[in-house]
């Protein structure tokens, strides 16, 4: 290949095309090390600096938002053939720790570690349109005199931010040299493409590497290993300004007024270097000699590689693929290659292609109109063969439907969901859904990490019986750093069989969407009606025609940022993304909080093949997912009932604090002397109010009573109830004491018992059984 490349390749072109980072051996930062683990040295060589690392991040990502995409490929001379290996890592305070582990798992692999200088909104995202923040302005200077190149611009830029040695040396012997201005604050949309044309200028101007120019190129980071050709060295941090800052427009004027160094002439790109777009390739002849703007080997290398990834990808079979490809030939080249030159070359671009992007999803070709299915109205009516068994009834999910799950993050929707397939494997009700048999369920999750994911299964209130007949049945990933694209379909078909190699799976669950989503060639996002359509039919579909036909499928996804009142008008159309999801599945459920402050859940189901359900309300209660009784819900002013609630349990917090403040200081009250005292403070009311707030309390067992307390240094009281007290309460005795732990002198405090409670049923003021152990009566409280 020449370095015009050819339209399936994914790796980044010596030119300013907008290629992907190739989404090649995604690594599971779940297998790295983790914050506060060791960074164990490299082969006995060179580790990685997290400081630098974390300084270097400060610099280029500390004011942005979003994802860093994060790179390893192997560096060059080591012998190594590896693929390149990508990962995105949140800009966030616990990026450094991710990346430093990123970096050690590269080093001991000999990958080099670069990152894209910006941030993007989703993983998978790494083309130049994707980049949406970036907060610098980076030279690379790679060749001839680096130290007068770099004189050249802090005379006229100023002193930089941050100055990095990359690891590279010139052919003088001379390290090579990255520097970084940090603007005031990020750029964005036209201010961005602002900072992308200055990277050029400056790097034309001194003679630094104009790749640069585009917004996706990627950059070494400093504090990883540069290990070219056997040789580790360190990517270095010479210098760190941290206070150093520009603002963009008096940086471009700078930049601007620079000239360009003496004696040199900016370089000018080769003629046809440049590469093309595809309608020109597969529409434009081209005729041997170099008589064109490009070859014959050129335009048929370009050509042979769209096809090539479109048979990989599954939109094309492969007869279809060839028959393309030679009406290209035919069609294009001047005059055209022979047929067995012309496999040859097919042949060799194919292998490529499926060694850097792994296992093909190849389609039968498509079925004839005789094989169309067709049924007459009579046959349809005479038909009274028993229906199917729901897989999760009833009609929730249908032997090959779909059920999209969707609700607000932090809502509980991962949660609810593996409650839901650990009573499916088991073949147990869950609220008000059931499955006829115990199922076999293949869980895809992008969310939860192993340890968490084992955290949150054992903290799940199941019957132990329901746990053991799901213990084999149930099959769950950690989180995952994939998509489900054209190598993510035959890996993860190829885990099903693996787990369920006897028979196939009955459920197929992939939680969320959005962390799996590919749109296709074209890269769109799952807001795009054509992408969505992509991911369900040649994804999600393909998926299960590869491992089971007749599986149901599962889909949890977010929703969008609406009004409560819009969710329940219509909580269907808070599906975030595309509106083909909702036209497309068989059956959906969105869960979301009708109540912000209130834990209750509502669970909406909508049914294409059967009839809807009613609404349910729901919560966890005691580690398991329960349905609540919707008729002991407040119809009518539910706001100034809730406000009114939490206005009571403030008073009963004040109260019971107050009681105890007052032991503290050596004062036990009884209730009249209470309520007298604290008439009309601390927002508690009247006498009256706060008197039948102590009763309240004392019935649901907050307050009891101790009826004598002259032991104690307080005096008699004729009250029939005696001093309030309530649990772990401490009465000050007016002397010091010291603390035997610190040495501190402290407050002497003796613990004050009770002697009687309030009976729940009967109000009789009756005996305390044993007053080391304070009994509650609130119906509300766990006892």
């Amino acid at each position: 290949m020449t370095a015009w490349g050819d339209f399936n390749d994914a790796a980044p072109l010596v030119d300013e095309s907008e290629t992907d980072i190739p989404a090649i051996g995604h690594v599971e930062m779940d297998q790295l090390p983790g914050a506060g683990q060791s960074m164990p040295r490299v082969g006995g060589h060179v580790a990685p600096d997290i400081e630098q690392i974390a300084a270097f991040l400060d610099v280029v990502f500390g004011y942005c938002d979003g994802l860093i995409p994060v790179r390893g490929f192997v560096d060059q001379g080591q012998g190594l053939d590896t693929k390149p290996h990508n990962i995105w890592v949140p800009a966030d305070r616990h990026a450094a720790a991710s990346l430093s582990a990123y970096a050690t798992w590269a080093a001991r692999e000999g990958s080099a570690v670069y990152v894209i200088p910006g941030t993007v909104a989703e993983q998978g995202q790494a083309r130049a349109e994707h980049v949406h923040q970036m907060q610098t302005v980076v030279v690379d200077l790679d060749a001839g005199d680096i130290a007068a190149k770099l004189a050249h611009l802090v005379h006229h830029l100023g002193a930089p931010t941050l100055l990095v040695e990359s690891g590279g040396r010139t052919a003088e012997g001379t390290a090579k040299l990255h520097a970084w201005w940090r603007l005031t604050e990020p750029a964005e949309g036209e201010d961005l493409a602002r900072v992308c044309a200055l990277r050029g200028e400056i790097a034309d101007k001194v003679g630094g590497d104009t790749h640069f120019r585009s917004a996706h190129q990627p950059i070494r980071v400093p504090g990883t290993v540069h290990q070219k050709h056997g040789v580790q060295r360190r990517v270095t941090i010479r210098e760190h300004r941290p206070r150093v800052e520009v603002e963009l427009p008096d940086f471009a004027a700078a930049v601007a007024a620079m000239p360009a160094m003496p004696g040199f002439t900016a370089p000018t790109a080769a003629p046809g270097v440049n590469r093309p777009g595809l309608d020109a390739v597969l529409t434009t002849p081209v005729r041997e000699g170099s008589q064109d703007a490009w070859t014959r080997f050129q335009g048929a290398s370009a050509a042979i590689g769209h096809f090539v990834r479109m048979v990989h990808e599954g939109r094309m079979t492969g007869d279809e693929g060839w028959e393309a490809i030679c009406q290209y030939n035919a069609a294009c080249l001047r005059p055209e290659w022979p047929l067995d030159r012309l496999k040859v070359e097919a042949d060799a671009i194919w292998a490529l292609h499926v060694d850097r992007n792994g296992p093909p999803l190849l389609r039968a070709a498509a079925a004839l109109p005789g094989a169309i299915a067709a049924h007459t109205l009579g046959a349809l009516l005479d038909d009274t063969s028993p229906m199917p068994d729901d897989l999760i009834g009833p009609r929730l999910l249908t032997p090959g439907g779909m059920l999209v799950l969707g609700g607000a993050p932090k809502v509980g929707k991962s949660d609810f969901l593996i409650s839901l397939l650990v009573h499916a494997a088991a073949g147990a009700p869950f609220l008000r859904f059931t499955a006829p048999r115990p199922l076999r369920v293949f869980y895809l999750q992008a969310e939860i990490q192993y340890h968490y994911l084992r955290e949150r299964l054992q903290q799940l209130r199941l019957d132990p019986a329901i746990v053991a007949r799901a213990r084999n049945t149930l099959v769950v990933t950690p989180k995952l750093r994939m998509l489900l694209d054209d190598q993510g379909v035959p890996l993860v078909a190829a885990a099903i069989r693996a787990a369920f190699p006897d028979a196939p799976p009955d459920i197929i669950c992939i939680d969320p969407i959005r962390n799996l989503f590919d749109g296709g060639p074209a890269g769109e996002g799952e807001n795009d009606n054509a992408a969505m359509m992509f991911f369900l039919q040649s994804r999600v579909e393909a998926l299960r025609d590869m491992v089971a036909p007749e599986a149901g499928i599962i889909l949890a996804h977010h929703t969008k940022k609406l009004s409560k009142q819009q969710v329940k008008d219509d909580p269907f159309l808070s599906l975030s993304g595309a509106s083909a999801l909702r036209g497309y599945y068989t059956s959906g459920a969105i869960l979301f909080r009708p109540d912000e402050e209130q834990t209750e859940r509502e669970l909406h189901v909508e049914l294409r093949n059967g009839p809807g359900l009613e609404p349910m309300l729901i919560d966890k209660r005691g580690g398991a997912w329960v349905e609540l009784d919707r008729k002991g819900e407040r119809i009518v002013r539910k706001d100034i009932g809730r406000k009114l609630d939490a206005e009571r349990t403030r008073r009963h917090d004040v109260i019971l604090r107050l009681i105890a403040e007052e032991a503290e200081e050596g004062r036990l009250c009884t209730t009249n002397a209470f309520a007298s005292k604290f008439e009309n403070k601390r927002g508690l009311g009247g006498k009256d109010n706060i008197r039948e707030r102590i009763g309240v309390l004392a019935m649901k067992g907050y307050i009891k009573y101790r009826r004598e307390a002259r032991d104690l240094g307080q005096p008699y009281t004729k009250s029939k109830n005696g001093y309030l007290v309530v649990q772990d309460m401490l009465l000050g005795t007016g002397e010091e004491t010291i603390d035997p732990e610190t040495g501190e002198i402290i407050p002497a405090t003796v613990r004050v018992l009770p002697s009687h409670f309030q009976c729940p049923r009967s109000e009789a003021l009756l005996e305390v059984e044993n007053p080391e152990v304070w009994v509650l009566h609130d119906p509300e409280e766990p006892a």
